[in-house]
């Protein structure tokens, strides 16, 4: 009789755990492919479980690896969606054949076309600008209201840049060709390197800090390096702020070059209900305030009020209305020109 019981215990327990799997089994999952190297996603991806009950499984990497990866997957690949920093990434996935277009009435209304590839096969959620910043005490604001004026004789050894072939000035040098033409761009691109204090080396904040610290008087640089630097409670960065301004370029011709974060449903999904919840959840409300306020992004949909100091005080800017789909179509000729034009 007591070995009966211990027989139909055990029997609960394993019925129990197995059922307990099968539950686990069963919830909704989003394999997601992810290039975005921010840890404040994290309360992005906790806001969408939570919002939906779907639970995601996530692959970080960088998007070469991670195109290539799925590329290899084929047809067996889990990933659902991929998500990346910069156009030109999310055009070499649809080119590359990764992204299916999504038919989402959400997506329609809440993206603006210009965030948008084609046949919606890739949406922008964020986008970023690209700045100048200039040291307070040598340079005076109306000295650099333009990308154009970096590459003047004025500021020759007075400028400081990362690598040219960088996505970041790889696309800013795209809108160049585009908005301005092969040979004015080229001419631009010489200009900047004639005008470099230093090899380009590092990234934007340190560019930023090395205006700070005298070794140039100029820089470009994204937005949100220099607003982490501004929301720092360290007295070097606090310094570094105090030093160094921006400006947002153009503002009295075509706007400033911005870029976006964005991703897509890839055309193997096997979870594609998930995967378009996810690209509609990012385009919420919520998601969108989490870009601005936990990685000082500018949210895609303009009614998302915002809870940001740094990008309060920053104030609003006239974009360039330039498409990112567009733009992206333009990168690969910015390279040729960024290698004619030396700036490695």
């Amino acid at each position: 009789m007591k070995t009966h019981r211990s027989i139909a215990l055990v029997g609960a327990l394993m019925a129990g755990l197995l059922g307990g799997a099968a539950a686990h089994a069963q919830q909704p999952v989003l394999n997601l492919y992810s290039s975005r190297h921010y840890q404040t996603d994290e309360q992005l991806y906790a806001g969408f479980t939570k919002a939906t009950g779907i639970r995601i499984n996530r692959i970080d990497g960088k998007e070469d690896e991670l195109i290539q990866r799925i590329l290899r997957e084929g047809r067996a690949s889990p990933a659902d969606v991929f998500i990346t920093v910069d156009a030109a990434n999310l055009q070499a996935a649809d080119e590359a054949g990764l992204f299916e277009p999504v038919r989402s009435r959400v997506l329609d209304e809440r993206i603006p076309a210009q965030f948008r590839g084609e046949d919606n096969r890739w949406f922008g959620y964020s986008y970023r600008a690209r700045v100048i910043a200039y040291n307070r005490d040598k340079v005076k604001p109306e000295e650099v209201r333009s990308y154009q004026d970096l590459a003047h004789p004025r500021f020759k050894g007075r400028l400081c840049v990362r690598s040219g072939g960088h996505v970041y000035n790889r696309t800013l040098m795209a809108s160049m060709i585009y908005n301005y033409g092969d040979e004015n761009a080229l001419d631009w691109a010489r200009g900047i390197v004639a005008n470099l204090a230093r090899a380009p080396k590092g990234g934007d904040t340190d560019q930023i800090r090395a205006v700070a610290a005298g070794e140039c008087d100029v820089a470009i640089s994204n937005h949100y390096y220099y607003a982490r630097l501004m929301a720092s409670d360290k007295a070097a960065d606090q310094d570094v702020v105090r030093k160094v301004a921006i400006v947002f370029p153009d503002q009295q011709g075509k706007g400033t070059h911005v870029n976006v974060s964005g991703g897509g449903m890839l055309k193997h999904a096997p979870n594609k209900a998930a995967a378009v919840r996810f690209l509609e959840y990012l385009a919420s409300d919520e998601a969108q305030a989490y870009f601005a306020n936990g990685n000082n992004e500018w949210p895609v949909v303009g009614s998302v009020r915002l809870n940001n100091p740094q990008l309060d005080a920053m104030g609003r800017f006239k974009v360039d209305q330039l498409p990112a789909g567009v733009l992206a179509q333009y990168t690969p000729k910015a390279q040729r020109f960024i290698d004619r034009a030396g700036w490695k």
